[in-house]
């Protein structure tokens, strides 16, 4: 498929198998896609891969869909090829029948002593089709011993050539390649023939995935061709590495780069977002809080060929970015849940300091107390006391007092900022006093100064 297709046409997929939980390489690709979707009117599907019985748990699938809730990466279009057997069987007949997948007896063993000897003699490790030789009655043979055949599509040794969205003009020599096994001796179906089944029978107009996926997708074309059907589109982008540099998994990373695991750490799904949509573009990477936006500037054809890394450094910078972005109307009820809501003054007060909304509640318990007060020198302390101004109070206050201080006590710069801040907080950093000062009211501030709890 090439050129411009009718939005109406655009079909895109995002298909985890339900065998771990999400990292944020498999978030990047849910995200691509569900973006170039929304970008061109197209729709996302979310499609389970789950034909491998013995690996994926439906508490798995149950995951996968509420991480992309929780991203906000609704499907317009669900499948699970549990549920499609029929329909990948009847493929396979066809191919059969065409001579184009045939049976293999070899066991892993044997595959691997061949491979063995080929690369002892420095040929490269591809399948020499010896099963292609075998008569019927060898094949009888071998399986009245037991054996049961795998099955194995039979690739054309021809170069396959399509033209990468992102990769440019690409080349797959099939006879560089072994024949590729779609059926296991237990009769179970491999990734490939499910995957290209689904994506005919439900016209998927654009496969989007990573660049580890370059070789598969000339195999891919030619089953595609075998079944009569068209190629759709295809872009690989580069990989996700983790912060040293190794590829993302699900067993090794599940616990750093899961999706529940950042959730669960405070961080905001429009964070990830952002920082992903972004990663290996030339273009900056910016807070956004909404999907919309994202679809709006996604333009796949920018992103790079090199492979990059996730730091959790840069998603905090974006997740307190994004925190920035956000209204106390957008905020207000996730303040309520934290029993934090104490109005827009103190949300605009405090929202500038946050890294993770949660730590709104610790500035909550800064403003109501019970404080504990730092005095570090009572004299001073009491001088200021004893210059506050009475209420009502706004953001002028903070000047007004402060120069009152300075002129009882000759104090300035940080000699007269920090006690003040240490006394009213308990800390050393934080929110602009001139803001929280008339959250904390001029009782509470007394008794601080007093060096009281409150």
């Amino acid at each position: 498929m090439s050129g411009n297709p009718d939005p109406s046409d655009i079909i895109v997929r995002f298909a985890p198998s339900p065998t771990g939980r999400l990292h944020v390489g498999n978030a990047r690709a849910a995200l691509f896609n569900f973006l170039f979707a929304r970008k061109n009117g197209g729709r996302f599907m979310l499609r389970m891969d789950d034909t491998d019985d013995a690996r994926s748990t439906a508490e798995f699938a149950a995951a996968i869909e509420e991480d992309l809730r929780w991203l906000g990466l609704t499907h317009d279009i669900f499948a699970r090829q549990s549920e499609r057997l029929a329909a990948y069987e009847a493929a396979a007949e066809k191919l059969k029948a065409d001579g184009r997948l045939y049976p293999a007896y070899e066991s892993a063993v044997e595959l691997d002593r061949r491979r063995k000897r080929q690369h002892a003699r420095g040929l490269p490790p591809v399948y020499d089709r010896a099963a292609l030789d075998l008569t019927d009655e060898d094949r009888a043979a071998l399986e009245a011993e037991g054996r049961k055949p795998h099955w194995r599509f039979k690739l054309a040794h021809e170069h396959t050539t399509f033209e990468d969205m992102i990769q440019g003009h690409v080349e797959v020599d099939g006879a560089s390649l072994s024949d590729p096994v779609l059926i296991r001796e237990d009769g179970r179906f491999l990734y490939t023939l499910p995957s290209i089944v689904d994506d005919i029978d439900f016209r998927v107009s654009h496969v989007i995935r990573g660049s580890d996926h370059i070789t598969n997708t000339g195999v891919q074309i030619q089953i595609i061709r075998a079944l009569g059907a068209a190629p759709p589109a295809f872009a690989h982008y580069s990989l996700l590495n983790g912060p040293e540099g190794k590829p993302l998994s699900k067993r090794d990373d599940a616990e750093r780069f899961s999706l529940r695991a950042l959730r669960e750490a405070g961080y905001e799904a429009m964070a990830l977002n952002a920082l992903l949509a972004r990663l290996g573009t030339p273009e900056p990477v910016e807070p956004c809080l909404s999907l919309a936006t994202l679809a709006e500037g996604f333009d796949i054809s920018s992103l790079g060929r090199s492979d990059i890394r996730f730091d959790p450094a840069d998603l905090a910078r974006v997740n307190a970015a994004c925190l920035h972005l956000m209204s106390y109307a957008q905020a207000q009820p996730r303040l309520a849940a934290l029993s934090a809501d104490l109005g827009e003054a103190f949300w605009d007060a405090v929202k500038p300091n946050l890294v993770l909304f949660a730590d709104a509640a610790d500035w909550a318990r800064i403003v109501e107390g019970p404080v504990e007060p730092v005095i570090e020198e009572r004299d001073f302390a009491a001088a200021a006391a004893a210059s506050l101004p009475p209420e009502p109070w706004d953001q002028a206050t903070w000047g007004l007092w402060t120069d009152a201080v300075k002129q009882a006590t000759g104090r300035k710069g940080k000699a007269l900022f920090m006690p003040l801040r240490l006394a009213l907080t308990g800390l050393t950093h934080g929110p602009e006093l001139k803001n929280l000062l008339p959250l904390i009211g001029r009782e509470r501030a007394k008794a601080r100064l007093s060096g009281l709890t409150a």
